[in-house]
């Protein structure tokens, strides 16, 4: 169970020490709004200057250090592509022809719809509803999100093995929620979303009366889904995603879809057992199929397919496809150039192909050095942590630390590089070469079904800025993208980096032990190894978050939603603590910690101004109010006051007054 706790570019979290360059970040403090006083707005102080030199781009609902790290990424990537897309080096042709395929936008206008058209005319020709579960299983291979998901988990209560399960899916909007909320705003969006749909159905051929009908009845149908999807908080409770069954059991109880004829065509392994992550969503999508017209069925799927080709087919549909997901649901002004666009899918579709040149231009042993002796540091500290803890018996100590110990960690890139071979690539194929990429990705993970677990996958891609905790592997995994200036310099003195990297070290660990994680042993077993007392006090102190940051809102007018956000908060203070301690013991204890060097500034304050500004950003109010809807993040404002507020060292470092902004006091959240 991976937990991308960092959240993806574009969508969620912003991280970097917003230097602006990677050369300042080398020898630069990060520049703080005197004006505004640390004790009143750490975020403010400490991110406003970036903020003002740094507007908002239009092609952009988020911005921040994150982005402009990813972006320098980026430009280093699209470097390789560019050469690979005139180079006759066989090494490079496989990435160099997908990224040439992606940039042909005149082929991609004169072909029209007619690289969908096959997939249509496949939807439109089956006859009878015990044909679906085969049109699913095609679908499926193509990327084409419809109904619900199917692939491998590893199992919740045997670690080391690979079973098949079966998920919700199918929707168009971000969240069931949005089907339902009955706010002006959320009413708004979803007649939106129907005239969104009805315009794609126009574009595709039919008439305005027609496509009007047929969106409607795709709105009805994923109504229906929704209904009985599991929420995003419900999903967080991992004891309710454990529902194993056989095979057998489950088609018995879904009868709607042929469920043998969708393993087989969709080319799984044979196997009797698996997991049901959510029964209720299966009853309620057997329902859904034999209450809903054939005709109706096919227009679904139709969309399903639609929506899946738009950013890859004609200008009108790229168009169309960004006005509502980009720009309506998450407020860009403009569509992100080609170039860029093109980058990250050769990325998500060949990213260990290319995240090889990436790593051979970007990550030497001396990062890696300096990240191993950063983890050794906050494991030790974070050891210290468990030791002391006032509200742990002994007894959930010693499983914690053993935890603790077990916690595997990958650096960089992967030891063994994933082979493309079997993936066809034609450079005039831009569509072909999305489905078949999907197509293969899906086999790739398919064929782990009823094998061991490989402990050395990475479950991102190189130049990924982000980083993850996977509970059911017990591991924290760094990728090579997000270590590099500014975020991570390991020529920039330890302050900076154990603030800035250095907490994101603790945050991954800390996940180990959040609400999800710690309901898994150090094996990765869905196992509670907590004493009855332990747990209690542990809602009890975690409740003390949700309340915290659920008392925040965004764009003027949305709470966030502390359930939601309850490991990302748990995570981003435990981490802080963790990487402060690791800093106390690496610049030599308390004296030398708050010591003021020739710069001004204690490694302490250094340590919160790197937590500060990996998180400077700006937002537009519909990302805001989107990412508060679906996000497990806070927002960036409040990952910093919220962590910082919590912290009785924060005030200590800055002198702030009990009656400050900055400072909780009694009501302060502490969970590690």
């Amino acid at each position: 169970m991976a937990n991308s706790c960092l959240g993806a570019v574009g969508l969620t979290l912003m991280l970097g020490l917003g230097m602006g360059n990677a050369a300042a970040a080398e020898s630069k403090l990060p520049a703080v709004d005197a004006s505004v006083s640390p004790c009143d707005d750490f975020y403010l102080h400490a991110c406003g200057p970036w903020i003002k030199a740094n507007p908002l781009p239009a092609e952009r609902s988020i911005y921040g250090t994150f982005h402009e790290l990813a972006q320098r990424n980026q430009d280093i990537l699209h470097a390789i592509l560019e050469d690979a897309t005139k180079s006759k080096d066989a090494d490079l042709a496989k990435i160099g022809s997908f990224y040439a395929a992606c940039m042909d936008e005149a082929a991609a206008d004169k072909a029209g719809i007619a690289p969908l058209k096959p997939l249509l005319t496949q939807i439109d020709a089956i006859k009878d509803k015990k044909q679906i579960a085969a049109l699913v299983a095609m679908l499926h291979q193509d990327g084409v999100d419809a109904l619900f998901g199917f692939g491998p988990q590893q199992s919740f209560e045997k670690a080391e093995d690979t079973i098949a399960a079966f998920d919700q899916g199918g929707l168009g909007l971000p969240d069931r929620d949005f089907y339902f909320k009955d706010d002006a705003r959320s009413a708004g969006l979803r007649d939106a979303y129907v005239k969104h749909v009805t315009a794609m159905f126009t574009l595709a051929g039919d008439k305005p009366e027609v496509a009007a009908k047929k969106a409607a009845a795709v709105m009805a149908f994923e109504t229906r889904l929704a209904r009985d999807t599991m929420s995003k908080v419900d999903r967080r409770d991992t004891t309710k995603l454990n529902n194993p069954s056989s095979f057998q059991a489950f088609a018995a109880s879904a009868p709607a879809i042929d469920w043998t004829a969708y393993v087989r065509d969709v080319k799984a392994p044979s196997f009797t057992q698996m997991n049901v992550n959510d029964p209720q969503f299966f009853k309620g999508l057997n329902d859904s199929i034999q209450a809903t017209d054939l005709a109706d069925l096919k227009t679904y799927f139709t969309w399903a397919a639609l929506r899946r080709a738009a950013p890859w087919l004609s200008k009108p549909f790229v168009d169309e496809n960004f006005a509502f997901y980009g720009k309506t649901l998450s407020g860009a002004q403009e569509l992100r150039p080609r170039w860029k666009r093109c980058t990250d899918a050769t990325d998500s579709a060949l990213g260990e192909d290319l995240g090889r040149h990436f790593v051979q231009k970007t990550f030497g042993p001396e990062h890696k050095s300096r990240m191993l002796t950063m983890l050794d540091d906050l494991r030790a500290a974070y050891a210290e942590d468990i030791k002391q803890l006032d509200w742990m018996s002994e007894a959930t100590k010693v499983k914690a630390l053993e935890k603790l110990d077990a916690m595997a960690q990958k650096i960089g890139y992967p030891e063994k590089w994933r082979d493309y071979t079997a993936l066809t690539v034609k450079r005039d194929d831009l569509l072909g070469n999305q489905m078949r990429a999907s197509g293969f990705e899906n086999a790739y993970h398919l064929a782990k079904i009823g094998q061991k677990v490989d402990k050395n996958e990475w479950f991102m891609t190189p130049p990924t800025v982000n980083a993850y905790y996977d509970a059911s592997q017990n591991n924290i995994n760094f990728p090579a993208g997000i270590l590099q200036p500014p975020f991570f310099d390991f020529k920039a003195d330890d302050g900076l980096n154990y603030g800035a990297i250095g907490a994101v070290i603790g945050h991954e660990m800390t996940h180990g032990f959040d609400d999800q994680g710690r309901a898994f042993d150090g094996q990765g077993n869905l196992k509670d190894w907590w004493t009855e007392e332990d747990g209690k006090r542990f809602e009890e102190k975690a409740q003390c978050l949700v309340d915290q940051y659920g008392s925040y809102k965004v764009a003027g007018d949305t709470s966030q939603n502390g359930k939601l956000t309850l490991g990302e908060n748990t995570a981003d203070n435990g981490g802080l603590r963790l990487a402060l301690m690791a800093l106390k013991k690496r610049v030599g204890g308390e004296k030398a910690l708050t010591a003021k060097g020739a710069d001004g500034m204690s490694p302490e304050q250094k340590l919160f101004y790197g937590w500060a500004s990996v998180w400077c950003s700006s937002a537009r109010p519909e990302a805001e109010r989107l990412r508060a809807q679906t996000d497990p993040h806070s927002a960036p404002r409040h990952r910093v006051n919220g962590t910082v507020s919590n912290m009785a060292e924060f005030a200590q470092a800055f002198n702030c007054k009990p009656t400050d902004a900055m400072v909780r006091g009694d009501k302060a959240c502490k969970v590690w």
